[in-house]
């Protein structure tokens, strides 16, 4: 860290001296990782202005339209990027899907029918999720796949967080339709599921039964390799575009991408039976949905070095951190564990005070719908909830593991790392 910015943090933010030392130690630590990070950003960003290139992007695609939305030029020019950088046969990409969890319930919902079943292979689903299979709840009436007759194995990773290929085989049914894979932890201690890793699953099923559906929830994942799952394989694939792809500049928004005909399902539950994708405004959202993706691999290399720093300092205080620093990663998250709400929640206070908006907010934990315990989530983000955007969040159960992701850019991200610390400190849980 040079003078006058090693200054600017300890006079004007009032951050320890102790802990800018040891940011800059734990960054000097990483420094060859991070080489190997930009080269991945680099490859990335080619591929995404190769995108652009070949569909003629152009300023008529970033007009409006009204109405139902036929011919939106733009709405099927950002369909065909997202086709080519995923190397599908097609792709929705929608302000109209709200979020992730709207993403992969479409895609469910729009593949599964009653009498299918449905396997996860990589343990739980998100907790968002538990609800929309029928996991968890009462079966009230809220439509889950349970409620329809879709019926849901689940298979545990190894101890060692890998894909459980034995126990799968012995699950697979004459019924299984579809085998899902989520590729990021979620709220689980476990590395994020390799490309290589979901190249060896695609085949491995294939391998059994050619007809099984493969599907991935990349929420968090992409632009972490130079492959995406979909090039490995992967039949459908779902995830937010208020994450990775949307590059911080995205308002709102879903994608789909893989095989035309379970797209054309999936536009089916997105609209109705035989409207499909042919209508949904897109209400003048092309040019930042363009923008965000064209940003994106240099926004997602910057998450992903300050999620490494992260890992690296809290290593260097004798936290256990997943990943560690020096891992393969395959999401932007960072698992780090802390042992105590109250630690939790200091760290949460940090990321928070760190932010550009709303960094006068406290957090607090609360019962937040969809979720099974009370969460903490810290962010002061320019679009509500992008957790591309540096972010921290947890739910307050042992053993107290808190999720650190996001930076619209390196340096925010350095930086929530270091206020974390700071009020570690100043809640006196840490001390340096």
């Amino acid at each position: 860290m040079q003078k006058n910015t090693f200054e600017l943090l300890r006079d004007s933010f009032g951050i320890s001296e102790k802990i800018l030392n040891l940011i800059d130690e734990s960054e000097k630590d990483v420094s060859q990782h991070f080489d190997e990070l930009d080269d991945i950003m680099a490859y990335n960003q080619y591929k995404v202005l190769s995108a652009f290139q070949k569909n003629g992007i152009c300023d008529r695609h970033f007009a409006w339209n009204t109405g139902y939305g036929y011919d939106d030029a733009g709405r099927d020019a950002v369909e065909r990027v997202y086709s080519d950088i995923f190397n599908t046969e097609a792709a929705l990409v929608r302000p109209i899907i709200v979020n992730g969890t709207h993403a992969l319930t479409l895609t469910l919902t729009g593949i599964l029918r009653p009498g299918d079943e449905l396997i996860y292979c990589t343990g739980a689903p998100y907790d968002t999720l538990e609800e929309v299979i029928g996991i968890r709840g009462r079966g009230d009436g809220k439509g889950s796949l349970k409620e329809y007759g879709v019926t849901y194995s689940q298979v545990e990773l190894t101890e060692d967080g890998r894909i459980d290929f034995e126990t799968l085989k012995n699950t697979i049914k004459p019924n299984t339709k579809m085998i899902t894979l989520q590729r990021a932890t979620g709220y689980g201690w476990r590395k994020a599921i390799t490309i290589e890793e979901i190249e060896e699953w695609t085949k491995f099923v294939k391998g059994i039964n050619p007809n099984i559906i493969c599907m991935v929830d990349n929420c968090y994942g992409e632009f972490l390799h130079v492959k995406e799952p979909t090039d490995v394989g992967v039949d459908i694939m779902a995830g937010s575009l208020i994450k990775n792809p949307g590059g911080g500049l995205a308002l709102t928004g879903g994608y789909v991408v893989g095989r035309q005909d379970l797209v054309d399902l999936i536009s089916y539950r997105m609209t109705s039976p035989g409207i499909g994708g042919e209508c949904g405004l897109t209400f003048g959202q092309t040019r930042t949905m363009l923008q965000g993706l064209f940003m994106a691999p240099k926004v997602v290399n910057g998450a992903v070095k300050g999620a490494v720093l992260c890992a690296k300092a809290y290593e260097n205080l004798g936290y256990e951190c997943c990943p560690k620093a020096t891992d393969t990663r395959s999401d932007i998250i960072e698992a780090v564990k802390l042992g105590s709400p109250e630690a939790v929640i200091a760290f949460c206070k940090g990321i928070q005070a760190a932010a550009p908006i709303d960094s006068h907010v406290s957090p607090e934990p609360w019962a937040m719908p969809g979720y099974e315990d009370p969460v903490i989530m810290a962010a002061g983000a320019f679009v509500q909830g992008s957790s591309i955007e540096l972010s921290a969040d947890a739910p307050i159960r042992e053993p107290y593991i808190v999720y650190f992701q996001g930076g619209l850019t390196y340096e925010h991200s350095k930086f929530g790392v270091i206020k974390s610390l700071q009020q570690l400190v100043d809640s006196n849980i840490i001390n340096l």
